[in-house]
């Protein structure tokens, strides 16, 4: 689950299929993922003083992690994501196409040092 709440993804299965869009936030335990404007419902609402008019309330569902793939910034295609280490220690996600980092995951440490 290397998806992280403000990357761009692309929807590869459901009625959203080919959308792409932002990452707004990242359930980890469910291993699920709230993706702008994909998989919209309708909440139905009742009158209320909140809400003086009732209806319908559309909103967006979680999406299933599995469902979505990660947008690289360097070569602009849907792939996979990697972790590897560092040099130095730290730990980075990167595309799996171009080879190119996709930001730190952890900060570097000494055991996980080359030489």
């Amino acid at each position: 689950m290397l998806i992280r709440t403000g990357d761009t993804v692309e929807v590869i299965t459901g009625a959203s299929r080919g959308t792409r869009s932002r990452v707004i936030k990242v359930d980890r335990t469910v291993g699920k993922a709230l993706v702008e404007g994909v998989n919209k419902v309708f909440k139905h609402i009742r009158r209320s003083q909140k809400h003086p008019q009732g209806g319908r309330l559309s909103k967006e569902m979680p999406v299933q992690l599995s469902n979505l793939k990660f947008l690289c910034p360097a070569c602009g295609s849907p792939t996979r994501l990697g972790a590897r280490f560092l040099k130095d220690g730290g730990k980075e996600r990167f595309c799996k196409k171009c080879n190119a980092s996709a930001g730190q995951i952890a900060p570097a440490k000494k055991a996980h040092e080359t030489k």
